[in-house]
């Protein structure tokens, strides 16, 4: 294995995060060599680092803290300077670092004759199977998920027509007042998120619109959450898709497809099978039923019918990570991986429906994460 070199903080660094599984909001500088993990973080959190794994650990005053505040740099000299302190220390001289490796570090580090180089593959493969931590993390979220679909749900169920618009207690339903109820369910789940999406009518074609204004009777309502376990730091993905009065034929058509479509794609989810198997052979069921679909697009030519996005995703510590499950080749499932299925139909203008499961890849197949129904009716 390479010698390793991570920068950043545990709140928006994945890679760290998989490494150091615990909430540090300041960046902090992490090396393995020789078998070693190795650690060089503030004062600040050294015990709360020292608790959650067997790491060697050094803060900046093993690499001559005060002597440089002493000198009179600046913040950002001095912080440099550690980090290359600490790289000679652990003599470290050719490093595999994730493609977000800040680059004045690495201008820093390679003035001081130390190889950094960028392995995307080394970081990605090393998150792929998820660990025991991260895997309960995403059952939290994923409960979490389904607690938001059910606030949702209860909302639209009292929903009632009322002209060109739907009420609950006699005001206007709207994404807002939805997203409300889902935010709380989150809240008393542990959970966080900074966006989700509860779209309507022509909205719900328009890839990751969030949602706005108020609800009209029978349009499409897709609710797409993805709330992130606060202790694991780990997602959730799934969506549903509700209409509040009566479906149209075209919409009750596009959800039986993507019905049918997820079912078969999840019978079919097993360590070896490349996603993008899955995402074709998705697109060729639709395209038998008549709908437009990224095999037969023009080239050059945005999609915006049809099923225009891939299948799925993996999810763990980003909510979009590998594998990729779509129309470019490459990725295969592992045991562990944990990954999004998600077909949907659109028509632009006028609307779509999308279903979405999350689901682990065991070694002789699939569990499904996700326990929750998928009719249209809320």
């Amino acid at each position: 294995m390479p010698d390793v070199l991570i920068l950043g903080d545990t709140i928006r660094c994945p890679e760290l995060r998989h490494e150091v599984p615990v909430a540090v909001p300041d960046p902090f500088l992490y090396g393995e060599r020789d078998g070693k993990r190795l650690v060089h973080v503030s004062g600040l959190e050294l015990r709360r680092v020292e608790a959650v794994g067997d790491y060697e650990i050094h803060p900046p005053e093993d690499y001559g803290y005060d002597e440089l505040i002493r000198s009179g740099r600046s913040r950002a000299e001095i912080t440099l300077e550690l980090i290359a302190r600490a790289c000679r220390a652990w003599a470290i001289t050719d490093a595999a670092v994730p493609p977000t490796f800040p680059l004045e570090v690495a201008d820093r580090l390679r003035a001081d004759g130390v190889n950094v180089r960028v392995d995307r593959e080394l970081f990605d493969a090393r998150r792929r199977s998820k660990n025991a931590a991260e895997l309960a993390g995403i059952r939290r979220a994923q409960r979490a998920a389904e607690a938001g679909m059910t606030a949702a749900r209860e909302l639209l169920r009292r929903a009632r027509p009322n002209g060109t618009a739907v009420t609950v207690d006699g005001e206007p339903l709207t994404s807002e007042r939805i997203k409300v109820a889902i935010g709380n369910a989150f809240t008393e789940h542990d959970a966080i998120a900074d966006e989700f999406i509860v779209s309507h009518g022509p909205q719900t074609a328009i890839g990751h619109d969030m949602g706005s204004g108020p609800i009209a009777p029978n349009e499409p309502i897709v609710i797409d959450l993805f709330p992130r376990d606060r202790e694991s730091a780990c997602f959730a993905d799934m969506t549903r898709t509700y209409v509040v009065g009566t479906p149209t034929d075209e919409l009750e058509e596009y959800h039986r497809l993507c019905h049918e479509a997820l079912q078969r794609a999840l019978a079919d989810v097993k360590p070896g099978v490349e996603g993008n198997s899955l995402h074709v052979s998705t697109c060729e069921l639709f395209q038998e039923n008549g709908q437009k679909t990224s095999l037969d697009k023009e080239p050059g030519k945005v999609l915006e019918d049809g099923f225009f996005h891939g299948l799925g995703h993996g999810v763990g510590l980003e909510v979009h990570e590998r594998p990729s499950i779509g129309i470019v080749p490459g990725d295969t499932f592992v045991t562990g991986d944990v990954i999004t299925l998600e077909p949907g139909l659109y028509r632009r203008g006028y609307g779509g429906v999308r279903l979405e499961d999350l689901v682990l890849v065991t070694e002789d197949g699939a569990e499904n994460l996700t326990d929750y129904p998928y009719e249209l009716e809320p």
